[in-house]
């Protein structure tokens, strides 16, 4: 059985439509993997169990086309990002694979992978201004959160990984995503995707392109947020350990630091 959801909390809105299906069909007797099958992806969800022995689980995604579920919410979630997100899992996932067969599985994944791994379990994308991004890049915690306030209403934030949406059904003030900041407005999942996909190289990915958010510092996403003393927890909003980056570049084949 899956665990209650919240699906009004800003985090989980655009996971509403199939999550709540799929989660009232396991909790009507249906095994996870075959509620999930119903919902549609560009991979086939089969038990766990049927993974070979041996066999390293993106490497057997990738040339199965089937990917392994284990009953629970990290399962559901990743499951939820595959329907979601097709294009974008798609092109980390022949990565993943491409790595694997050149490198095989070893203790270090190396930087790509790595990567590929950091943003799969606990990324997100970040449509906002760019005086946003740069407070954030800078973690100018005060500035992006209490003087750049109202430019939060022009913002979006889509979360990609699996692990952070598994998290938040207990929300706690730490809980951090690792963020890719979009250069053009993404007003739907459709374009995220399309997006994030056009960017999963491997040059690109190796510079982890990623800078980390608390996520409900977010106004709008946390009640406790209103009162601006939440960002003074130094524990949870620390400051940037090495100089600010004098550029930035957008284009598809480029990075942001």
């Amino acid at each position: 059985m899956l665990p209650a959801l919240d699906w009004a909390q800003p985090w989980y809105a655009p996971w509403r439509d199939p999550g709540e299906v799929v989660a009232a069909r396991v909790a009507g007797g249906a095994a996870q993997h075959e509620a999930l099958n119903e919902a549609g992806a560009p991979v086939h969800f089969i038990a766990h169990d049927q993974l070979p022995a041996g066999c390293a689980y993106e490497q057997f995604v990738f040339d199965a086309r089937q990917c392994p579920v284990r009953p629970g919410l990290h399962d559901f979630f990743n499951a939820l990002v595959w329907q979601r997100y097709p294009r974008s899992k798609g092109a980390l996932n022949a990565l993943q694979a491409q790595h694997i067969a050149r490198d095989g599985i070893a203790a270090r994944r190396g930087p790509v992978r790595d990567a590929i791994t950091v943003f799969d379990e606990n990324g997100a994308l970040l449509s906002a201004p760019p005086l946003l991004w740069k407070a954030l890049v800078a973690r100018d915690w005060r500035r992006l959160f209490v003087e750049l306030r109202p430019l939060w209403r022009e913002a979006r934030l889509w979360i990609f990984g699996h692990a952070l949406l598994e998290q938040l059904v207990s929300p706690r003030k730490g809980l951090t995503a690792h963020v890719w900041c979009a250069d053009v407005a993404l007003d739907s999942i459709a374009s995220a995707d399309a997006w994030l996909a056009a960017r999963c190289l491997a040059q690109v990915l190796a510079g982890k392109p990623f800078t980390p958010l608390p996520v409900l510092g977010i106004p709008g996403w946390w009640p406790e947020n209103e009162n601006f003393s939440f960002y003074d927890d130094s524990l949870v909003f620390r400051p940037r350990k090495t100089p600010e980056p004098i550029t930035t570049t957008t284009s598809a084949g480029s990075s942001r630091s």
